[in-house]
């Protein structure tokens, strides 16, 4: 087999072949995949269950968990931040580095939690100045004072994850997040509806159930690394008050940006509902029915994409130049095969799947399944150009390069989609339609920007010369 020089000194690395490359990257990417869905599973399971309790208090469950969400989003992404650092530290077996990066990573997402307590605290208040009505304020903010307390737990699950991941040790991540699965139904059955003894806490108790799932779920995890054999050299916890202030700074430095992208992507698409919601009810209906599926079929490139981050950064690492554009590749190409399938699959069987959503006893759902239909064309359609945006973003992860994904991300998104949606909805009079062809063009230019500059990696200085 052919061989290839380490630069560490440490040894040759074996060049692997397409197919090599395509079965280390679906080993690791699957049981992420598996985990997204897993944690999909838990926010339906939620919002289901509240639901039971009547419409006044899945408003406010709603309204609670989407401001949890956006807070926990911007703060995830200094734990993805872990991800490439800790791949590269593991690429050429330095597990101070690993250790650092981990660490320091859980001492930002720790500092990060503390400091978001005060506004999630005030909740109540500040939806009140949004004009929502008091009762649904209520309730939402008694809901936050106990969800607010598993922003720590839920961040450090992402941080385990990125360490985990890293070190190619995705199938633990799956399973705890299956195990987190179970015990927020448990939980919520439990502690909303007062059964087994417990008491009838309503919305408060989905709050008590997403807390303990957290908790579990991140013990779970922390568990697994500092006693599974293979891990314990390196000595996550020991002497975890010392700070390391030069990895700190890089995590933060390279976290802030990747929080910035996502919270423009996640932006967007609450920005179309928006705009949607101002056509009409039915469209509206339509528009999170076909988001919800577009949504599930993401997890799959969104996998892929942490598998990437991982894999380029291991081969960063090494010094591995040939074995890093490879690995990139072909993450491009599973994701290329991956998307266009699942389009197909939106293509030909619209109808059953926004069935699914739908009680056929209801007189609207014949005209939120005429409005859905095409929607889901669209999102077939850039079920392509949302993979590879996301596989872009992952690759450049895994060369520490995330402030110019960011810039791109905003441009892209904001000034192309958001516009392009609204000209085509109101102005060419295209309606939900429209919105969602500026979403795909918005999307489409993350992606060709995104891959076009991992693309030009080794001219843009990202990475070293290409090896004989």
């Amino acid at each position: 087999m052919n061989q290839l020089h380490n630069p560490s000194g440490e040894g040759s690395t074996s060049v692997l072949s397409w197919t090599g490359h395509a079965k280390a990257t679906l080993a690791l990417g699957l049981p992420l995949i598996g985990a997204q869905l897993a944690q999909m599973a838990i926010n339906v399971t939620d919002t289901v269950m509240v639901g039971w309790l009547g419409a006044t208090e899945l408003a406010a469950a709603v309204l609670a968990t989407q401001a949890f969400f956006l807070v926990f989003i911007f703060g995830s992404g200094f734990a993805i931040a872990v991800m490439p650092v800790a791949a590269q530290a593991h690429g050429r077996d330095d597990v101070r580095g690993v250790r650092r990066s981990v660490r320091m990573g859980m001492w930002v997402i720790l500092i990060y939690s503390a400091l978001v307590m005060v506004p999630l605290w005030m909740t109540e208040s500040l939806l009140l100045q949004l004009g929502q009505k008091p009762e649904i304020a209520s309730l939402a903010g008694d809901y936050m004072r106990v969800a607010q307390w598993a922003m720590a737990p839920a961040l450090l699950i992402m941080a385990f994850r990125s360490y985990l991941s890293a070190l190619e040790r995705a199938q633990i991540v799956l399973w705890a997040t299956l195990v987190g699965t179970l015990a927020n139904v448990f939980f919520n059955y439990v502690f909303i509806f007062g059964n087994l003894g417990a008491p009838k806490l309503g919305i408060v108790g989905a709050a008590v159930a997403s807390l303990g799932t957290n908790v579990l779920t991140s013990i779970v995890l922390l568990l697994y690394c500092l006693w599974k054999e293979e891990l314990k050299r390196y000595e996550l916890m020991v002497r975890f008050w010392r700070p390391d202030w030069q990895a700190f700074f890089e995590v933060l430095k390279l976290g802030w940006p990747v929080s910035a992208t996502i919270l423009a992507e996640v932006a967007l698409f609450a920005g179309a509902s928006i705009m949607i919601g101002w056509i009409g009810t039915i469209e509206l209906a339509a528009h999170g029915i076909a988001l919800q599926l577009a949504g599930i079929a993401f997890m799959v490139p969104l996998g892929l994409s942490s598998a990437a981050t991982v894999r380029v950064g291991n081969a960063y690492g090494r010094g591995d130049w040939f074995s890093l554009g490879r690995a990139g590749m072909v993450a491009i190409l599973l994701v290329i095969v991956i998307t266009l399938g699942l389009a197909v699959i939106f293509w030909t069987v619209p109808e059953l799947l926004i069935g699914w959503y739908l009680d056929k006893n209801n007189p609207d759902a014949a005209a939120v399944l005429l409005h859905a239909v095409p929607l889901l064309a669209v999102a077939a359609t850039f079920q392509l150009v949302d993979g590879l945006q996301a596989i872009g973003a992952g690759l450049l992860r895994g060369l520490k390069d995330t402030k110019i994904p960011m810039v791109f991300a905003v441009f892209s998104y904001w000034v192309i989609g958001m516009t392009t949606a609204y000209i085509f909805a109101f102005p060419l009079n295209m309606g939900a339609t429209g919105v969602w062809w500026g979403l795909a063009l918005g999307l489409a230019v993350a992606a060709v920007l995104m891959n076009w500059r991992y693309m030009r990696r080794e001219k843009l200085g990202l990475v070293g010369e290409q090896a004989a």
